[in-house]
């Protein structure tokens, strides 16, 4: 009884080991993501945060700090060290003459004289000090400027996610208001079917009015599905611009008006500091002209301080572990070079230089007419937008005004059918116009901003 009771044991114990590994051996679930709201201007945040492009942008930026930091190290003293053991099985000869050392011997008497021995041992430790170089100089002054160029290629990347983003998330905005009228608009028109149904079996209509409403309602309702497979394919690219993963659920929160992208036309006093782009170039022109500066300043002499200290030992026998002497050395002094000739590579480095600076001139120049004309078009196409906007809106309202009275004229007995197809269609076309005006005046909004260095 005892022997089953313990029998029973084990092979409950084994069948809850081979539960775990089977549970173990199964995928873990994903965790419900939940969902994020995000206005515009936090989509812009997260991918500010999160856009490889913007981290790509500060991973150069700290590239060019330590790169600032290793041009710092240039100009403090460089301490080494050095070891080395040699090793001479045959130690190399010379032929001197020997009646130099004495006058009892001929003149010309050869003998042949070693000037090592085997085993020689050095130890030294070297110091060297940079006291003027003109090219570390300029380095040193030039850290600032590609600090900065580094920091505004930052704020480049930046700005264009931030067109990126904007322009996506009023995609879907747009989108989602279409989604909105086109429901109430199979809302009204489900309805109006269902009555006309009623007459019909009352005999008050003929069963071409029935058909003809189950066609516009079959029409809307296949508008209305590739109105949100637009929506969902502008979600999917709001966050790639925002660099999210894609099955992350979201929520926009922010709506679209006529009255908001009115509000983005301002009559401010413009510079074009404002633009990054010039920013840029302005900083880029900077360095090109401490590159100038280098080459400039090569005909300078170098001054260096340098500082020797070791100990060395040279014996014919491989005795170095006992006590025998040892000759310290120690040296120093001040080191001046300079070029003479260099066969004209440093003029012609120079000359390269000075036109790079004069070609960043150029940029400069070319790009303040870039700008004047991205300007001119951005403000000339978001104020013809509002317009076509606001014109789009008052006729979409006319044309739902003109709907509703055909529709209570149909209800009535006094309209015909097919002035309610006309004028579903007519509203249809108004709102699609609509749509396509709204998302329009939101992209020349954001190309507004842009053009006048506002984002």
């Amino acid at each position: 009884m005892q022997l089953d009771k313990k029998h029973a044991g084990l092979t409950g114990l084994l069948l809850l080991m081979i539960f775990h590994c089977a549970m173990a051996q199964q995928p873990a679930k994903a965790p419900l993501q939940e969902t994020i709201s995000l206005s515009a201007q936090q989509a812009v945040d997260y991918a500010l945060a999160n856009q490889a492009s913007v981290r790509s942008a500060k991973l150069d930026e700290l590239i060019q700090l330590a790169k600032n930091k290793e041009v710092s190290g240039m100009a403090l003293p460089t301490l080494a060290g050095s070891g080395t053991y040699q090793h001479n099985p045959i130690v190399q000869k010379q032929l001197i003459d020997a009646s130099n050392f004495s006058d009892t011997v001929p003149k010309g008497t050869l003998v042949p004289f070693s000037f090592g021995l085997k085993y020689n041992v050095i130890g030294e430790i070297t110091l060297k000090q940079v006291l003027f170089d003109p090219s570390v100089l300029v380095a040193l002054q030039a850290r600032e400027t590609l600090e900065q160029l580094a920091s505004k290629s930052v704020k480049k990347s930046e700005v264009d996610v931030k067109v990126g983003v904007y322009k996506a998330y009023y995609n879907v905005l747009s989108a989602r208001r279409g989604l909105e009228i086109l429901g109430n608009n199979i809302k009204n028109l489900d309805k109006l079917l269902n009555e006309t149904k009623e007459t019909y079996k009352n005999g008050l209509v003929e069963k071409l009015d029935v058909d003809r409403l189950v066609v516009q309602l079959t029409n809307l309702r296949t508008e209305e599905t590739k109105l949100r497979n637009v929506t969902e394919v502008g979600l999917a690219a709001l966050k790639y611009q925002m660099g999210m993963a894609i099955q992350q659920p979201i929520q926009l929160t922010d709506t679209l008006s006529t009255a908001e992208i009115k509000s983005a036309i301002a009559s401010e006093q413009f510079d074009y500091g404002q633009r990054i782009e010039y920013q840029l170039l302005q900083t880029q022109k900077k360095a090109y002209e401490y590159d100038l500066k280098r080459y400039k300043f090569q005909t300078l002499p170098t001054l260096s301080l340098f500082g020797t200290g070791g100990m060395s030992r040279a014996s014919d026998q491989f005795n170095y572990f006992n006590r025998e002497t040892w000759y310290g050395y120690v040296s120093y002094g001040v080191n001046l070079s300079f070029t003479i000739f260099s066969g004209m590579q440093r003029r012609r480095k120079e000359d390269q230089a000075f036109l790079q600076v004069k070609k960043a001139e150029l940029s400069l120049e070319n790009t303040k007419l870039g700008i004047d004309m991205e300007q001119a078009q951005s403000t000339s196409s978001l104020r013809n937008n509002i317009l076509t906007l606001e014109a789009q809106e008052s006729n979409m309202q006319l044309a739902e005004e003109v709907y509703n009275t055909t529709q209570i004229k149909y209800r009535e007995g006094v309209g015909s059918s097919l002035e309610m197809s006309t004028a579903e269609n007519e509203l249809l076309t108004a709102q699609n116009n609509y749509f396509t005006a709204l998302y329009n005046a939101a992209v020349a909004k954001v190309d507004y901003l842009k053009a006048y260095g506002k984002l």
